[in-house]
């Protein structure tokens, strides 16, 4: 069963050019089931049946805390079990009648106004390494790009002309603008900062480390903690929470849900509505507070 899931991961990997983050997520969901299928006695993938399936999930919903874990094993297992009979390894398919568990979602966590104003203006542009930060952090709130995707950006990727970037994830690449704050600061950072990180190197990567080298999605975490503990914000801070901030303050001001699902790179609207039902909820809380019968 294991030469299956390897050849599997190797087709997710290799074919499907999947994000590294899900390759190794599927990775693991595939072993804890390979795990539990040979404890049963179970080591060829043929003979794996329905009532197999369901004692595995049953094994899940024992051991797993959360039913979003579930989810996301269950559905790692379809899919390796349909690739299974594409593949023609599998003559019939276990997983058909299999449903995961219904996970609510909810609301992520984001940065107020305010809170994000204080986080830019925390790096110190009279430094080289200020000038770089503050660039990135700009970029990250202008675009909402994941930080696998700021990390990754190219001088190419960036017309300072027409002020956007190209985005290039996965299979398709997306244009999104940025606004004037965002371009004075990257154009401080490449004409004042950038040679100071890059030095001799002449590679074409737009953010770097003082070797050199793009910098680490680690590296990158840690500056906007350090940042965040200066500004005096007091949640737990995450680089995604400046993602879902764009996406929160856009809709919140009237940005219409089929435009920030493009520039969010998500592939359908509903991935977008949470940040709706976020805005509705702040204007009920308006509402409650301003009204004079709205606490009543």
């Amino acid at each position: 069963m294991n030469e299956y899931v390897r050849r599997y991961i190797m087709y997710l990997s290799e074919i499907k050019k999947a994000s590294v983050n899900t390759v190794v997520s599927y990775r693991r969901d595939l072993k804890k089931m390979t795990e539990y299928f040979e404890s049963q006695g179970i080591t060829d993938v043929t003979k794996v049946n329905k009532t197999n399936i369901n004692s595995y999930i049953l094994y899940l919903e024992r051991t797993c805390g959360s039913t979003a874990t579930q989810s996301r094993c269950i559905a790692s297992m379809k899919a390796f079990f349909m690739y299974l009979r594409n593949e023609n390894e599998i003559d019939t398919l276990p997983t058909a009648d299999v449903k995961a568990p219904h996970v609510e979602k909810k609301a992520p966590d984001v940065l107020s106004v305010e809170e994000m104003m204080r986080l830019l203006q925390q790096p110190d542009c009279k430094t080289a390494k200020g000038k770089r930060d503050k660039a990135m952090l700009e970029l990250l709130y202008a675009t909402g790009i994941r930080v696998t995707e700021l990390i990754s950006l190219c001088l190419s990727d960036v017309n300072m002309e027409l002020s956007y970037i190209q985005c290039r994830s996965r299979e398709k690449a997306r244009i999104i603008p940025f606004h004037q704050g965002t371009k004075e600061a990257l154009l401080k950072y490449l004409l004042d900062a950038r040679i100071e990180f890059v030095k001799e190197n002449n590679t074409d990567t737009l953010f770097t480390n003082y070797a050199g080298e793009p910098m680490s999605r680690q590296g990158f975490w840690k500056l906007i903690k350090a940042y965040a503990a200066q500004a005096g914000i007091g949640k737990v801070i995450t680089p995604h929470i400046l993602r879902h901030s764009f996406a929160a303050h856009l809709v919140e001001n009237g940005a219409d849900l089929r435009a920030v699902q493009e520039m969010m790179g998500y592939s359908d609207l509903s991935s977008t509505q949470i940040y709706a039902a976020m805005a509705n909820n702040k204007i009920r809380d308006v509402y409650a507070r301003s009204h004079p019968l709205g606490s009543k």
